[in-house]
């Protein structure tokens, strides 16, 4: 029932992204006993990322979270602590932080911490497990909302009243966004709310993945289960005699389904046993590979729900594929049996038609999840070889939040930078509010010519600050113009630099230098254009660039006071990280900063495609495995059973080459049939990838015809050794036995 309110087609709003925890972060003086999860990331919604912004109505935010939220002490900050100054005095901590850095101290109240320059007053602990909207470890209030109505960048939480429908709630926010138009109309001209589910606002974006993998796994279990059915129907018919012999001597149809399902129950326990620690290592590897982004990933683990379902689907896979065998093997030909004293009695063609069935369907399996694989591992390829108009190799970025006045922290940029540059290992640095591949901070709004503003048809553009000599530290190309440089201040005119997006959409074929540009930052004087870069690929490999406009970051004031200094190093960038945490805290020792590298940052974006194709790819090759599996078991069963006619057709004169053929091309018979229809119900399950798939098509051509001379060589290797088996038969033992 909790729900999310966010402005939209705001002048100047930040993009919701969900922000994964950096690798390296600082909270100075007070939380720098251990690696936090914060450090001066600016995180979406105007959030820091370990320590998060509270406004006005704080408790309601959590409680409408839909967590209960039982706190030590003061259970909010006091309203006082919001309006007092430009600068929070409390804070509240996270259970994990309160153990970790206090020892679980129960007189942390009031005590202090240290964020920036900033002296925080603890008045309340979190309870265990309370994640919102991801780990954080310090919450503070927000001081500096209240009198901005330009801030279109928050989102409100609530919780739906009982009965209330999502729509009513959107109706309900559209007339209050209406009014709020009429009534301030510089501000809120054109703005609307958006109300979305918070749960779909927290995971939609990794659900298909997770509905992927259940889906994958289901598939696997199948392909699993037409095998172990497989199987135990050949151990039934190696049993036909001792099946008769409980027939006669009084054993009904009933008990003896009963035995075999037993049977087949105790060894889908033991399995599922087996399976579980199996899993327990596994659910590590899992999480280790899986995107740092998905959402309470630290939570998964084993538990009660866990044990139960298992459970569960062990017992209703040992009926699964414990009741076939188990029918099967009940309807003995009594007398057949006692006269031959073989296995031959069951293997009549009802048997190896099922047996056969069962192999086909193994197969079919296979080939949807081989497809699929085959398709997502295509498109990642596509992804990863797409131009993302700059160069992220051996460059190291060093986020850092300034915590004063825009003055002095244009100062601290300045001097870092110079410092920074100074350096013999560094070719270039720069800074910027937004780097590619990164848009936790970004800025975006509508931009236009002069006498040209019409909200109606007006384009969003993506504002990013940036200082001199950033896109050369990025090598994005110049096409036009020059770039920024230090005579770019807040006394000078202002300039800015578009990408070939907007110089393209605003002014055609026109020369765009020298021209005037307006935007949501800057609406009375303009800009002048005095440069054009190339397009980036700002958001990840698999959006294509928009319009963006560049700005000096000494003429407009940053998000949050959060620049991201980008540096090209020779060598290993990450060598040089010590390094520049030393110049920054020459600069300002109040600064935090964190490390990552460009390379890292683009590699996030193709995180999740990573991710589904590898775990497709694992489970094909698994569902593979256990198709050759069935089909050298059905092969090598079929070989035994027919010794005595491969005997007596080699003793009137068929050779070995021939016999060798006719098992091989049985096999093929097989691995024929489940293509056909593998390729049909691939066809149709497919096409659920569209959404996720990067310059393929479902019906790619090359993956199937990929995925049809796999399945041949498979079958083919699987049915050599009976084949060859087969085919060294002694035909004179044959007539002997016979």
């Amino acid at each position: 029932g909790a729900i999310r309110g966010a402005a939209r087609d705001g002048c100047h709003r930040q993009e919701q992204r969900r922000v994964p925890r950096p690798p390296e972060c600082d909270l100075r003086q007070g939380c720098a006993s251990r690696p936090p999860v914060c450090s001066a990331d600016v995180a979406s919604k105007s959030e820091l990322c370990g320590a998060r912004r509270l406004g006005h109505g704080a408790r309601h935010r959590r409680e409408h979270s839909g967590v209960q939220c039982r706190e030590r002490g003061a259970s909010e900050p006091a309203p006082e602590d919001v309006t007092s100054g430009p600068r929070p005095v409390t804070a509240l901590i996270s259970h994990r932080y309160w153990q970790t850095r206090f020892g679980g101290d129960p007189d942390v109240l009031g005590q202090t911490v240290r964020l920036y320059s900033n002296a925080l007053s603890i008045v309340g602990v979190l309870p265990p497990g309370f994640q919102f909207p991801d780990e954080t470890d310090l919450w503070f209030p927000e001081t500096t909302i209240s009198d901005n109505r330009g801030g279109h960048n928050y989102s409100a939480v609530g919780r739906l009243k009982p009965g209330l429908l999502l729509d009513q709630a959107q109706t309900e926010m559209t007339a209050i966004a209406a009014r709020l138009e009429r009534q301030h109309p510089e501000s809120n001209e054109g703005e609307s709310v958006a109300v979305t589910r918070l749960q779909d606002d927290m995971v939609g974006d990794v659900r298909l993945t997770l509905y992927l993998l259940w889906g994958v796994v289901g598939v696997v279990l199948l392909i699993a289960c037409a095998n172990t059915a497989t199987l135990l129907l050949g151990k039934a018919m190696a049993r036909t005699r001792e099946l008769g012999l409980r027939a006669a001597l009084g054993a009904g149809h009933a008990r003896i389904v009963r035995q075999l399902i037993t049977e087949s129950v105790l060894l889908a326990l033991v399995a599922g046993a087996a399976g579980l620690l199996l899993a327990y290592w596994g659910t590590r590897a899992l999480v280790a590979l899986a995107p740092a982004d998905l959402p309470r990933l630290a939570e998964t683990g084993m538990d009660m729900g866990v044990l139960a379902f298992t459970l569960g689907v062990s017992l209703a896979t040992s009926l699964l594929f414990g009741l076939v065998p188990a029918l099967h093997a009940s309807k003995i030909d009594l007398i057949g049996a006692l006269k031959l004293g073989g296995t031959q009695v069951l293997m009549g063609g009802r048997v190896i038609r099922t047996r056969g069935v069962l192999v086909v369907s193994e197969i079919a399996l296979a080939v949807v999840l081989l497809t699929g694989a085959g398709l997502l591992m295509k498109s990642l390829v596509a992804l990863r070889n797409v131009e993302l108009g700059f160069q992220p190799e051996n460059v190291l970025v060093m986020k850092a939040t300034g915590v004063a006045a825009r003055q002095e922290n244009n100062a601290f940029f300045r001097e870092t930078l110079s410092r920074i540059a100074a350096l013999p290992r560094v070719i270039a640095v720069g800074a910027t509010s937004t780097p590619p591949g990164d848009l936790s901070i970004a800025g975006s709004g509508p931009y236009w010519r002069p006498g040209r503003r019409d909200r109606a048809s007006e384009t969003q553009a993506l504002m990013t600050i940036v200082a001199p000599g950033t896109f050369r530290a990025l090598g994005i190309p110049r096409k036009n113009g020059r770039d920024f440089d230090q005579s770019d201040t807040a006394d000078a005119s202002p300039v800015a630099i578009v990408n070939e997006a907007l110089a393209r959409d605003s002014f055609g074929g026109e020369n765009p230098i020298g021209r005037t540009i307006f935007c949501a930052f800057d609406t009375d004087a303009g800009m002048t254009i005095v440069g054009v870069v190339g397009d980036v690929r700002q958001d990840n490999p698999s959006i294509e660039p928009g319009p963006e406009c560049y700005m000096p970051y000494q003429q407009h004031q940053y998000n949050n006071s959060t620049l991201n200094v980008v540096a090209r190093t020779l060598g290993d960038p990450t060598a040089l990280a010590g390094t520049l945490r030393r110049v920054a805290a020459k600069s300002s020792p109040d600064v935090p900063v964190s490390f990552t590298t460009m390379e890292a940052t683009v590699s996030k974006g193709v995180a999740d495609p990573t991710f589904r194709a590898l775990l497709f790819g694992l489970f094909a090759g698994l569902a593979v495995c256990l198709a050759m599996v069935g089909v050298y078991g059905v092969m090598a069963h079929a070989v035994e059973q027919r010794s005595n006619e491969i005997g007596l057709r080699m003793a009137l004169g068929a050779s070995r080459g021939s016999v060798l053929r006719l098992i091989l091309g049985r096999g093929l018979v097989l691995a024929a049939a489940g293509l056909a229809l593998g390729m049909a119900a691939a066809v149709a399950a497919t096409r659920l990838l569209t959404t996720v798939l990067f310059e393929v098509r479902p019906l790619d051509i090359q993956v199937y015809l990929g995925v049809a001379a796999l399945l041949a060589v498979v079958a083919l290797v699987a049915s050599y050794a009976p084949a060859r088996r087969a085919a060294v038969v002694d035909p004179v033992e044959v007539l002997k036995a016979e």
